[in-house]
């Protein structure tokens, strides 16, 4: 599942300068946080069969980093260094046990932890966040209170909030959206559950280019 991550200039303090306006001072941001995508996993770094041709002409025409390491192996602990930039054990969202929060984990993200966006509201900038959060599903953990403006997507994996008492891999093979009660969230409201996960990615992109234009 991704997490997007969308920042863009709107308003400007009134000592700023003019020239701060423009797109080489103030440029929006764009980040698409992807779990269990490997380095291999696109064309542009080698695969010779997954085709994926919009993010490949991205790298042609940008940059293309070849030495970056994610925080770590899962999502939680990796959401939490990309908006933190902090190592997860500095902010208590890694675990030797559970190593990712469930349904029932208490926790989330600290408030103390300032995020990449409230550092960037700070600057003027408005964000939202589109997709799987991961880093606690509690109102005081969702995005809309760690500096987002908006949020719209599911708390934690959404294979987690299995039904029933059949075995984890048995419900899997299945794929049937009705075994797993995931929950789907606008800023602090459930608006969905379980989630459509056959459009659920569908209705991501929708909402991220609507926010963008």
């Amino acid at each position: 599942m991704c997490f997007i991550f969308y920042s863009c200039k709107t308003n400007f303090k009134q000592d700023q300068p003019q020239e701060s306006t423009s797109r080489s001072g103030s440029p929006n941001i764009v980040v698409i946080f992807c779990d269990d995508l490997g380095y291999g996993d696109l064309g542009t770094f080698g695969h010779p069969t997954i085709l994926i041709p919009n993010l490949d002409k991205m790298a042609k025409e940008g940059q293309k980093w070849t030495n970056l390491y994610v925080g770590a192996s899962v999502c939680t602990p990796s959401r939490a260094a990309l908006l933190t930039g902090r190592y997860p054990i500095r902010s208590g969202m890694c675990s030797d046990k559970s190593r990712v929060l469930f349904p029932n984990s208490i926790n989330g993200l600290p408030e103390s932890e300032i995020t990449l966006a409230e550092a960037l509201k700070e600057q003027g900038y408005k964000t939202t966040c589109i997709g799987k959060w991961h880093s606690g599903h509690k109102e005081q953990f969702v995005p809309t209170n760690n500096g987002f403006d908006s949020y719209y997507g599911i708390p934690y994996n959404n294979d987690m909030d299995k039904l029933g008492k059949s075995k984890y891999w048995d419900v899997a093979e299945n794929i049937l959206i009705e075994n797993y009660n995931v929950p789907l969230i606008q800023d602090t409201k459930e608006i969905e559950k379980p989630t459509g996960q056959h459009t659920i990615t569908k209705r991501y992109s929708e909402k991220a280019v609507q926010y963008i234009k």
